[in-house]
């Protein structure tokens, strides 16, 4: 059961960062490694670089002043780091695959890596995150030096999908100032529509917001108490997102492999669609009771979602001014002949910026630019606006 325990710890980290240490000290203990580093930012050069969140630690322990003297001493020299940046996402890279043979010798770098990073021998990943930006993850050298076995290595890609959905998790609740919230704070909720589902899916409470997507019934409905989609398919999919978050039937802890998701859902008419976080959570989440709660499903509504700033959209995106504009007002539903009208623009002109935001970003559909549109709702704010145009020179 060490892999569910593993996964029960991460859906912890994505509710708060305070779990991580108990989330990393499993993986340790199951790769029998000695520890591992992982950084959240996006940006390409160091120049444009932006950090979300960095976490270094050594079996569960964090070390932030071996953390600050590898930034201030090596990173701008460390020839691994723009490789890893470019390298194709979920690959596995050895410290011999992303250094030559003779940075192996000489790199200064590599050398406080092997010697007080414990990473010579370490395993490099990078995951996409959401937009441009990704996810980088160092898992440092096995306690017996004897080098990575298939097992280890398959244990590492048996994780990958679970630490992007915990990030995932942790953008979305970042993004309406609900990180760190108790179940309470939770379902107060005013940027997120929440329920509670019990252990056989039963919705046990839910917020203001979350009862008004299910009162319009377009994407989410209450069907006895249970959570239905109207759409067949997408009902399909919700239903086996749901499976894999709740335990199966029996005690707790004989529940098996529990898994979060996420799930996109169309709606009627311009309104942009709905999209759905399940989040397992473990025995002693309780509702005002005696029914545990199995698993949370977070609910992101751009149709009620705070506007976003198209100065945002640019600085976090990536995006030119023309480009965030029409990028904010397509994830608002507004079609490309009607924006072309009200910019008064050509809609050739129109399809162009489009098209040049698709490439940019890395989608092809328009329910992904509403997605990461929308995932800067509520941050418009002057901090937000000062940190984006001031980037962190870290990876």
């Amino acid at each position: 059961m060490t892999f569910d325990r593993i996964l029960a710890s991460l859906h912890e980290v994505a509710l708060g960062r305070t779990h991580w240490s108990s989330a990393s000290l499993l993986i340790d203990e199951a790769l029998g490694t000695h520890g591992s580093s992982m950084v959240f930012a996006d940006g390409d050069t160091d120049a444009t670089i932006r950090v979300h969140f960095s976490w270094l630690l050594y079996r569960g322990q964090p070390y932030p002043e071996l953390e600050r003297w590898y930034y201030e001493n090596f990173y701008a020299i460390d020839e691994r780091a723009p490789r890893v940046r470019k390298a194709p996402d979920s690959q596995l890279l050895h410290m011999s695959e992303v250094y030559t043979a003779e940075e192996l010798k000489t790199s200064p770098a590599y050398h406080a890596l092997r010697t007080r990073g414990r990473g010579g021998d370490g395993i490099n990943v990078r995951l996409d995150g959401p937009g441009r930006s990704r996810i980088t993850w160092l898992i440092h050298d096995p306690l017996d030096g004897a080098g990575w076995s298939s097992a280890q290595l398959d244990s590492i890609r048996r994780l990958l999908p679970h630490v992007r959905q915990t990030v995932r998790v942790r953008q979305t609740l970042a993004g309406t100032g609900a990180l760190g919230a108790t179940m309470t704070d939770l379902l107060d909720s005013t940027g997120l529509g929440i329920l509670q589902l019990d252990a056989r899916g039963r919705i046990l409470a839910a917020n203001d917001r979350a009862r008004d997507v299910l009162r319009t019934g377009d994407a989410l409905f209450d069907e006895k108490g249970f959570l239905r989609a109207p759409n067949s398919q997408e009902n399909d999919d919700l239903q086996r997102l749901a499976s894999r978050a709740l335990p199966a039937p029996g005690p707790w802890e004989e529940g098996g492999s529990r898994e979060g998701g996420s799930l996109i859902l169309k709606r009627r008419g311009l309104l942009p669609p709905l999209m759905l976080h399940v989040i397992p959570l473990g025995q002693g989440e309780e509702h005002l009771g005696h029914w545990p709660v199995a698993a949370l499903v977070l609910l992101v509504d751009p149709a009620r979602a705070t506007a976003v700033d198209p100065t945002v959209a640019a600085a976090a995106l990536g995006l030119t001014p023309m480009e965030s504009k029409v990028a904010v007002l397509m994830a608002d539903g507004v079609s490309v002949p009607r924006i072309a009208a009200e910019m008064n623009r050509k809609i050739s002109t129109i399809r162009f910026h489009v098209k040049n935001t698709y490439a940019k970003l890395g989608i092809t559909r328009q329910v992904e630019l509403v997605r990461l549109v929308q995932s800067l709702a509520g941050s418009s704010d002057a901090r937000l606006i000062s940190n984006l145009s001031q980037p962190r020179n870290m990876p």
